[in-house]
C-alpha cells in the first residue's frame, strides 16, 4: 500500500505542479498507470473553480480562459510542449530528421501554431458549454491521459533513451490500461446516476471520447511508426481538445 501512494505521489508531482513533501521516497517506475486518475482530479478541481466563478457572475468566455490557463499552469504546460515539439517534428517532409527536429527545444513555426489552434479550440469549446462543466473538464483530462496510456502500452518508443521511455518499461499490460479506464467510467457512472435522464446522452459521449482517445495515438504511430515523449503529450493535448468540441454537439 506504501508503495503504492509513494508511486501515485511521484505520479502528482511529474505530471502537475503540485507540491509534494520531500519526506516521502517517490517511485517514479510505473506512473503512467496513475495518469488518468491523478489528472481526472485536476481537471476536476479547475472545474470547481470554474463554478467559483461563475457563482461570482463572470462571463462564461472570461471563465473559460481562465480555465485554459489554470489547466496549463497546473500540468506545467507539459504535454503542450510535446505538442508543438510533435508539430514542429511532422512538418518535416525526411521521415529520417523528424526525431531530430523534435528534440530541438527551439519551438518552430509549426509548434507555435499548433499551440495557438489548441488553446483557441478549448477556450471556444468551453465557452459553448454552459453546463456539466465540471464533469466535462474532469472527464476531458481523464479520457486524454488514458488515450496517452494506451498509446505507450501499444506502440513502439522511437528513442532509445528518450525521456518517455521509462513509461513503457514500467508499465503493466492489461492491468494499467484497465486502472485508468475503470475510474474513468465510473465516474461517467456516477454522472449517469446523478442525471438518469441523460444517460443516453452521458454514454455516447463517453464511446466517443473512448474512440478520440484511441484514434489520436493511433493517429501519431500511423505518422511517425510509434511515438515518443513528445508525442505522448501531443495525444493528451488534441484528445482534450477534440472531447471539448465534442460536448458542444448538442443532439449527442
Amino acid at each position: 500500500m506504501l508503495l503504492n501512494l509513494n508511486s501515485l505521489l511521484a505520479a502528482l508531482t511529474f505530471y502537475t505542479c503540485i507540491p509534494v513533501s520531500a519526506n516521502w521516497q517517490l517511485k517514479f517506475a510505473r506512473i503512467a498507470r496513475w495518469a488518468p486518475i491523478v489528472v481526472l482530479g485536476v481537471g476536476g478541481g479547475v472545474g470547481a473553480i470554474d463554478f467559483g466563478l461563475a457563482w461570482l457572475h463572470m462571463p462564461i468566455l472570461v471563465r473559460s480562459g481562465i480555465v485554459v490557463v489554470l489547466w496549463i499552469w497546473w500540468t506545467g504546460g507539459l504535454h503542450l510542449d510535446g505538442a508543438m515539439d510533435a508539430a514542429d517534428g511532422l512538418a518535416v517532409q525526411d521521415p529520417e530528421r523528424r526525431l531530430l527536429v523534435m528534440s530541438d527545444s527551439v519551438t518552430g513555426a509549426f509548434g507555435a501554431m499548433v499551440a495557438v489552434v489548441i488553446i483557441l479550440l478549448k477556450t471556444c469549446a468551453l465557452a459553448e458549454i454552459p453546463g456539466d462543466r465540471l464533469w466535462v473538464l474532469g472527464l476531458a483530462a481523464g479520457w486524454s491521459r488514458w488515450g496517452q496510456v494506451l498509446a505507450i502500452a501499444l506502440y513502439p518508443y522511437l528513442k532509445v533513451q528518450g525521456k518517455g521511455a521509462f513509461h513503457q518499461k514500467g508499465l503493466r499490460v492489461p492491468g494499467d490500461i484497465l486502472l485508468g479506464l475503470a475510474v474513468i467510467l465510473a465516474v461517467t457512472g456516477c454522472q449517469i446516476y446523478l442525471q438518469p435522464a441523460h444517460w443516453l446522452s452521458i454514454g455516447s459521449r463517453a464511446l466517443a471520447s473512448c474512440g478520440i482517445a484511441v484514434l489520436t495515438g493511433y493517429y501519431f504511430h500511423r505518422r511517425l511508426g510509434g511515438h515518443t515523449g513528445d508525442t505522448y503529450g501531443a495525444v493528451v493535448e488534441w484528445t482534450e481538445a477534440f472531447i471539448l468540441c465534442l460536448w458542444t454537439i448538442p443532439s449527442l
